[in-house]
């Protein structure tokens, strides 16, 4: 029985699940069991038409799919109208839909599709908070530069032309620039926020976790120290996932997760493994199993991702004895 099903002869209240599917312009919804479908424009009028027709109905959760950055004014209107939303993987749901056999796409199918998904499957409440989101931003914008300067750098360097040479100079002057203008924005809007200076402080007592590990950490893994070891591991993709079948002992691999933040925390885990004494005496242990480079580099990763997670929900300072 789905979560939407309700037992017959009972005057229970049931519950409905909307599906939203976001375009630049327009919002596709879904509400289910009832099989409503509407429009609207996607601008402050649409939100405040959506809000309304959604407050008439009894409504659990609302299932957001990310489109580009054009579903976050949406999700501000509905937490602004105390509406539980749901940010929903497009992966997952793209899976899900295969799974129900539902192999046309168009707005109208998305909208329902993420509404069932919504009243099936496990999801997570979005929490807003306008630092972070603040910060999250910021963050991504850096890494988009620094993917820019490497990519500056490595066609400077197959250029013959003097003048090109000179332009992709001044590129790449330009582009430093800006990544040290956006490394004190940063820093600033951490300053002016007591919790989110406290996280800071907290990741950047353990020797290897750097500025733009500890900011990345605080924009794009909000859910640090309020995970046990295990979901953590799993939602930055450390988690070993085996791969048996019968006699099979297949290799255990790492899969899905968050990138951006795994990205970051393997070049940290580079120099934990140099600088850290407890880390470094767990990396040898390793290495003198024989265990493979990138299996190690992986394990040292997750000790950081576990440990990290576990100073900020005791909200203790890196301690390395006890490590």
């Amino acid at each position: 029985m789905s979560p939407h099903q309700q037992g017959r002869g009972t005057k229970m209240t049931e519950h409905c699940y909307g599906g939203i599917d976001v375009s630049k312009d327009r919002l596709d919804v879904m509400v289910l069991p009832e099989r409503k479908s509407f429009s609207v424009d996607n601008n402050a009028a649409g939100y405040s038409e959506l809000v309304k027709r959604l407050r008439g109905l009894s409504i659990a959760a609302i299932g957001i799919e990310p489109s580009g950055g054009y579903e976050r004014a949406v999700i501000r209107a509905l937490l602004a109208a105390d509406l539980s939303v749901r940010r929903i993987n497009p992966n997952k749901l793209r899976q899900f839909g295969r799974a129900r056999g539902v192999l046309a796409k168009n707005d109208r199918l998305d909208a329902r599709l993420i509404a069932e998904y919504v009243a099936i499957m496990p999801t997570r409440v979005v929490q807003r908070d306008s630092a972070t989101e603040q910060l999250a931003e910021v963050v991504t914008m850096r890494r988009q530069l620094c993917d820019e300067h490497v990519a500056v750098e490595n066609q400077t360097a197959q250029l013959e032309d003097a003048m090109l040479r000179r332009l992709n100079k001044r590129r790449l002057a330009r582009l430093a620039a800006d990544i040290l203008l956006l490394d004190r924005r940063m820093a600033q809007i951490v300053v002016s926020n007591a919790n989110l200076t406290r996280r800071y402080e907290l990741l950047t007592s353990m020797q290897g976790v750097g500025p733009t590990l500890a900011f990345t950490l605080v924009a794009l893994l909000p859910e640090l120290g309020q995970m046990s070891r295990k979901q953590i591991a799993a939602l930055v993709g450390l988690a070993p996932y085996d791969f048996d079948s019968g006699r099979l002992k297949g290799h255990r691999c790492i899969y899905g997760g968050r990138l951006p933040v795994r990205n970051v925390l393997y070049m940290a885990a580079l120099s934990a493994c140099r600088y850290n004494p407890a880390l470094k005496v767990f990396h040898h242990r390793l290495a003198a199993t024989n265990k493979k480079p990138k299996v190690i580099i992986v394990a040292v990763m997750r000790k950081m991702i576990t440990t990290l997670n576990a100073m900020l929900r005791d909200n203790v300072a890196w301690q390395p004895r006890a490590a």
